[in-house]
């Protein structure tokens, strides 16, 4: 037999110079991977040097999840290293995003305590395709913009509105897609949003007055910021100058103001920047509440602006 150190070795040598079992070797030989280079007087197998580097990178390949096939293909050189790699790569990659949406449908699970009938739910909306996902937010947002799709300001607000999930979400990405497009599909919700982007519609095109006009939620937050952050209570009488200056922005604006504070609205607006990677936005309940609350404790007499305040509804 050959030395050990030398141009040839036993199995066992190499097992030992590589780390492998024996058994492991001898499948990787039986299947021609790592054939014998020859075999001794007593019908052992030898092998030679280039035998620990075929070895080398069946071991790494294997540790990266490449099959069998594949491997011997390489090393038979039908193909090569590069074009194994990058089809092991794109594979990988689909199961990359099949664990981070596993991972983002088993978090919202954990994190709203769901039923398995929202499990399910969130799992399907998960597994969606981009095709799947595109046909589902256009049913909600034509569910929206119904009737409007020829005003120019409605492509604005409808495109606002619309989430663009990347090639390669993050999980917060893929967790916030998921919500939304649960959200996107509660009727109530698409009543809400419908009856905003008619608001928002009017304010852009100026049909009241010809003109536009500040858009509401801004105009609150110019308004109430200020009050709110002197402390004066929506019953105050200092409150009187706020309810005054909304009600001459729009004599229906409780109402408006009662729609756009729906909770819904401010978290599809969160988590269309999440998936949008758009900066967070600002958050506007606590103008808008104030707003609200004041509007109804001093609410005109028969709607009428201007007209005598009646007292604080219990």
């Amino acid at each position: 037999m050959n030395d050990p150190l030398g141009p040839l070795c036993s199995i066992g040598e190499l097992a030992r110079r590589t780390g492998l079992t024996v058994k492991a070797i001898r499948f990787y030989s039986d299947r021609g991977i790592v054939p014998p280079t020859g075999r001794s007087p007593a019908g052992y197998r030898l092998y030679g040097a280039d035998a620990l580097a075929r070895l080398d990178l069946v071991r790494t390949l294997r540790e990266l999840g490449v099959g069998l096939p594949d491997i011997r293909k390489v090393v038979a050189r039908e193909l090569s290293l590069s074009e194994v790699a990058a089809a092991h790569a794109d594979a990988l990659a689909v199961q990359i995003r099949t664990l981070r949406l596993r991972h983002a449908v088993l978090t919202a699970v954990a994190r709203r305590d769901s039923s398995p009938e929202e499990m399910d739910l969130m799992h399907r909306l998960a597994r969606l395709s981009e095709d799947e996902r595109r046909r589902l937010i256009d049913d909600f947002l034509d569910s929206v913009f119904t009737g409007s799709a020829g005003s120019g300001a409605f492509v604005g607000i409808r495109r606002s509105f619309t989430p663009e999930l990347p090639d390669n979400p993050e999980p917060e990405q893929i967790a916030a897609w998921v919500e939304l497009a649960e959200l996107s599909q509660d009727g109530e919700f698409r009543a809400v949003v419908r009856r905003l982007v008619e608001h928002l519609a009017a304010e852009q095109e100026g049909a009241r007055d010809g003109g536009p006009r500040p858009g509401l939620v801004p105009t609150v937050r110019e308004l109430v910021g200020p009050v709110l952050a002197a402390g004066i209570e929506p019953g105050d009488g200092a409150a009187a100058p706020v309810v005054e200056a909304l009600l001459a922005h729009d004599v229906h604006v409780l109402t408006r103001l009662e729609a756009v504070n729906d909770p819904r609205r401010e978290r599809y607006t969160e988590l269309l920047a999440v998936i949008n990677g758009w900066p967070a936005p600002e958050r506007v309940a606590p103008v808008l509440d104030w707003a609200v609350e004041a509007l109804r404790v001093r609410e005109p007499v028969g709607g009428v602006p201007g007209a005598p305040d009646v007292p604080s509804r219990p």
